[in-house]
C-alpha cells in the first residue's frame, strides 16, 4: 500500500507512514482524517521531534496523462505514485464551440458588434487555455504535495543540455549521439507513435523492430516519416519489397499505414509547447529542478525492470534516480481533472439559441456539483452503496458518477460527504 501523509498539530508535514500505523492512530483517537485524496491524517497531540526525510517529486509530463511520483533519494523508496489525467482537449472543444456560436451570432440581423480580434495583445510566453490547463494541473499538485510532505527537489522529463559535447568539444556527426542512450529517443518516439504494435499485423507484446516503409535499397531515408514498427516475422517477410507490392491485397491497411506515417502527433506537439513553460513555472517554486530526456527515463526504467506506465516513467525521470528502487506494495492513485464548472447563464441548442436557464445557486441541500460523496441507499430499486462525484439539483434528487457508470435520482438524504469539490476526481 502507498504511504499515508501525516501533519502535526500545526499542519506541518511529517514523514509519511504505513497505512496500518495510520489505522492504529485513528482507532486510538490520536489522529483524525485531514483529507481523503490523497489520504492524509492530522495528529491531535504534539509529535516527538524526529528527523523528517526529504523527498523528490518526479514528473513525466504528457498531453493526456502525466505521471507523478514521490521518491526518497537516500533510501530509494517510492512513497507515492499517481496518474494525472488532463482535460486540455475538452477545453479546446469548448472554446471551439463558443467561437462557432459567437461567429454565427454576428451573421444574424442584430445590432452591429465590432470584432475584437485586432485590439488584444498576448503577453510573452502566452499559451492557449487548452495547453496552460496542463501546466496549471501539474503545478497545483506540486504545491499540494509540498504542503503534505517535505519536498526538497523536483525532477522533470525535458530535453536537457548535451553533456557529451561539454566533455568533448570535438565530437560531431554520428559520433555525437553514440553513447549509452544511442537510439533510445527515436525508438521511444516510434513506440508511442505506433502504439507499441506491429504496423502490418497488429501484434502486441512481442519484440518489435524498426522497419523502413520505403526500403533503403530503393532510396528510402532514415527520416521518422519513413519508419514504422514491425514484428520479426513481418519484417523478414517484407524484406526489401516496396510496401505497395507487399500490401497489394490489403489496400485499406496500406492507406492507413501511409497516412499514419506522415500524420503529425498532436499529443507530442502539446508536450513540446508546454515543456519550457512548465520548467519555468517549477523554477519559480524555489525548489531545485532537475531535467532528463525521455531516452534516459526509458533507460532507467528498463534497467530497473519496471513496466511501461506513466507513474513508473515518472519514478525513473532524471539522473538522480537511485540504483535500487523499493516499489513493493505501491498502488497508483488516479487523478482526473474535471474543472470547476461553467459560468454560462443558459444552455443553448446546436444553433446557439437559449433553451433553458442555469441556476446561479451553487449549493443544494448542503452539497454542490463536484463533491465526492458516499450514498448508502437502503430501499428501492437502487438499493446499494455508491461512491462518486455528485451532480446536484434544487429538488434534492442527485446524480452520482461512479467508476461503474452514472447513477441517477439518488436522494440527498442518503448522501454523505467524503471529499469537498476541488476540481478533480479520484480513484485507486
Amino acid at each position: 500500500m502507498s504511504k499515508v501523509f501525516v501533519l502535526d498539530t500545526n499542519k506541518q508535514p511529517l514523514n509519511p507512514i504505513h497505512p496500518g500505523r495510520a489505522r492504529m492512530l485513528l482507532f486510538q483517537g490520536k489522529a483524525a482524517v485531514f483529507r481523503r485524496y490523497p489520504f492524509t491524517v492530522i495528529l491531535k497531540e504534539e509529535a516527538i521531534d524526529s528527523k523528517i526525510d526529504s523527498l523528490r517529486v518526479k514528473i513525466d509530463p504528457g498531453a493526456k496523462t502525466t505521471g507523478l511520483a514521490l521518491v526518497n533519494d537516500s533510501t530509494g523508496e517510492v512513497v507515492w505514485v499517481a496518474e494525472l489525467q488532463h482535460r486540455g482537449f475538452q477545453v479546446r472543444d469548448a472554446l471551439t464551440s463558443r467561437r462557432q456560436l459567437r461567429r454565427s451570432r454576428r451573421n444574424r440581423k442584430t445590432r452591429y458588434r465590432k470584432p475584437r480580434f485586432l485590439n488584444r495583445t498576448r503577453p510573452q510566453g502566452w499559451l492557449p487555455p487548452s495547453l496552460s490547463s496542463r501546466v496549471a494541473n501539474i503545478l497545483t499538485w506540486v504545491k499540494r504535495l509540498s504542503s503534505l510532505c517535505q519536498i526538497t527537489a523536483v525532477s522533470q522529463e525535458l530535453v536537457r543540455f548535451d553533456t557529451q559535447q561539454m566533455q568533448d568539444a570535438e565530437i560531431s556527426g554520428v559520433g555525437y549521439q553514440q553513447g549509452t542512450l544511442a537510439g533510445y529517443e527515436i525508438r521511444e518516439f516510434l513506440l508511442f507513435k505506433w502504439n507499441r504494435t506491429c504496423a502490418y499485423c497488429g501484434a502486441k507484446d512481442t519484440p518489435l523492430e524498426i522497419e523502413h516503409i520505403n526500403p533503403r535499397s530503393k532510396g528510402g531515408s532514415n527520416r521518422v516519416s519513413n519508419l514504422c514498427l514491425a514484428c520479426v516475422p513481418c519484417n523478414q517477410k517484407k524484406e526489401s519489397q516496396d510496401i505497395k507490392d507487399f500490401l497489394k491485397g490489403q489496400p485499406d491497411l496500406l492507406k492507413r499505414i501511409l497516412s499514419q506515417a506522415k500524420k503529425p502527433l498532436a499529443d507530442t506537439a502539446a508536450v513540446n509547447a508546454t515543456r519550457w513553460k512548465l520548467y519555468e513555472s517549477l523554477k519559480k517554486t524555489g525548489l531545485p529542478v532537475e531535467v532528463g530526456t525521455g531516452g534516459l527515463t526509458k533507460y532507467n526504467r528498463t534497467v530497473r525492470g519496471l513496466g511501461k506506465t506513466h507513474y513508473w516513467d515518472a519514478t525513473c525521470v532524471g539522473a538522480s534516480t537511485p540504483e535500487q528502487l523499493i516499489t513493493a506494495g505501491v498502488n497508483k492513485m488516479l487523478i482526473a481533472a474535471k474543472g470547476h464548472g461553467t459560468r454560462q447563464q443558459c444552455r443553448t441548442d446546436r444553433f446557439g439559441f437559449p433553451i433553458r436557464y442555469c441556476s446561479r445557486t451553487k449549493f443544494h441541500k448542503g452539497f454542490q456539483t463536484g463533491d465526492i460523496v458516499k450514498a448508502v441507499v437502503t430501499a428501492g430499486k437502487k438499493a446499494g452503496t455508491y461512491v462518486g462525484r455528485v451532480t446536484t439539483r434544487a429538488t434534492g434528487s442527485f446524480n452520482i458518477s461512479t467508476p461503474d457508470g452514472l447513477v441517477q435520482g439518488i436522494s440527498h438524504k442518503y448522501c454523505k460527504h467524503i471529499h469537498k469539490k476541488d476540481g478533480y476526481f479520484y480513484a485507486q
